[in-house]
């Protein structure tokens, strides 16, 4: 019979300048929190809010997750945050927007959208 090992609970940081990372795809936006070393700290999807199909894209989910971190990172001291965005979506500014208005200075804004350098090979043409 496998046992499950016990995990120990995170113990809460103070931390002053942190880095959040922004996926925003037409589908959903995915935010999550890290410090400057890369050690994850937070984060929020707009399913874990409850918003469900296409409700999840929009700009309004973005912001009621960037709300709900700000929140949470007032509780460990953050002060100064680095944005990376990154996709096609459009949670990607009101994601700024909401962490800028709950009282946090954005130092930084990163496009860390990946760009292909020729890409894949097309399909081969259509014959009809």
């Amino acid at each position: 019979m496998a046992y499950k090992k016990k995990s120990k609970k995170k113990s809460l940081r103070s931390v002053e300048t942190v880095v959040a990372h922004v996926k925003s795809t037409f589908n959903n936006t995915l935010v999550s929190v890290s410090t400057t070393d890369g050690d994850v700290l937070l984060r929020g999807s707009s399913g874990q809010l409850g918003f469900k199909g296409a409700r999840k894209g929009t700009p309004f989910a973005a912001t009621q997750i960037a709300n709900r971190l700000a929140k949470e990172l007032a509780g460990l001291g953050a002060r100064l945050v680095e944005v990376n965005m990154q996709g096609p979506g459009s949670g990607r500014d009101s994601v700024v927007r909401a962490l800028q208005s709950s009282g946090l200075t954005v130092t930084v804004l990163r496009d860390v959208t990946p760009l292909p350098h020729n890409g894949c090979r097309p399909p081969k043409k259509r014959r009809v």
